[in-house]
């Protein structure tokens, strides 16, 4: 990989009404509709959070978030279709919002810390990432681990651009010194990850590695 960008933002200080609308009043048409139809004051922050930090984005690129037109793919990966060459991910969760560009196919998640659902774990996690889970001190330790697979295999499936992408068709490996490994179906690539933590929230990036050649 050549070349990628992370961008943050806390949304409490679009809190500021005046602050909020300026903002707002920069952006495309698409992304102040997507803004008017949360339903929440909260969700409509994150939302433009997401349209913010899609600007700042392109800005690097010399593009702006109100000229560019995004598709969506089958799976649902959005793309500049005049841009190929520029591959982007958004995520938001409680008051955080994030954005990853790079020259090859990515993917970002973040979450706000949460308690472990191991129903949840069981259903959606590998049985191995099940175990990993299960197999912490309870408490905080069995929280973190849920929340930083959950970050790990979301952030793989938006760089595979299969929201689709069934439970036993990948499964991410943690060892105990903490290095990450994935073994997976969905394609030929191979990918590694990048992980972050926030107060009180874990983000992960996975990005396509480049095939090596001679």
């Amino acid at each position: 990989m050549k070349a990628a960008s992370l961008y943050w933002m806390n949304t409490k200080k679009l809190e500021n009404e005046a602050c909020f609308l300026k903002y707002y009043e920069t952006l495309s048409p698409t992304r102040r509709k997507k803004v008017d139809s949360c339903l929440q004051m909260k969700d409509k922050r994150l939302s433009l959070a997401t349209g913010i930090l899609m600007d700042r984005g392109l800005a690097a690129y010399g593009l702006c978030e109100r000229n560019a037109a995004v598709i969506y793919g089958e799976n649902g990966k959005p793309r500049l279709p005049q841009y190929p060459h520029i591959h982007f991910s958004l995520s938001h969760s409680g008051s955080r919002a994030m954005a990853v560009f790079a020259d090859v196919e990515t993917g970002c998640d973040i979450e706000q810390m949460q308690k472990a659902n191991l129903k949840l774990a069981e259903k959606f996690f590998t049985p191995k990432e099940y175990a990993y889970i299960a197999e912490q001190e309870t408490g905080e330790k069995q929280d973190e681990a849920f929340c930083r697979l959950w970050t790990l295999k979301e952030s793989f499936v938006k760089a595979v651009g299969d929201c689709s992408a069934r439970s036993d068709s990948f499964e991410v490996m943690i060892s105990p010194n903490g290095r990450i490994g994935i073994s997976q179906k969905v394609d030929h690539a191979s990918y590694y990850f990048e992980e972050y933590r926030l107060e009180g929230y874990f983000a992960a990036v996975c990005y396509r590695r480049e095939r090596m050649y001679g």
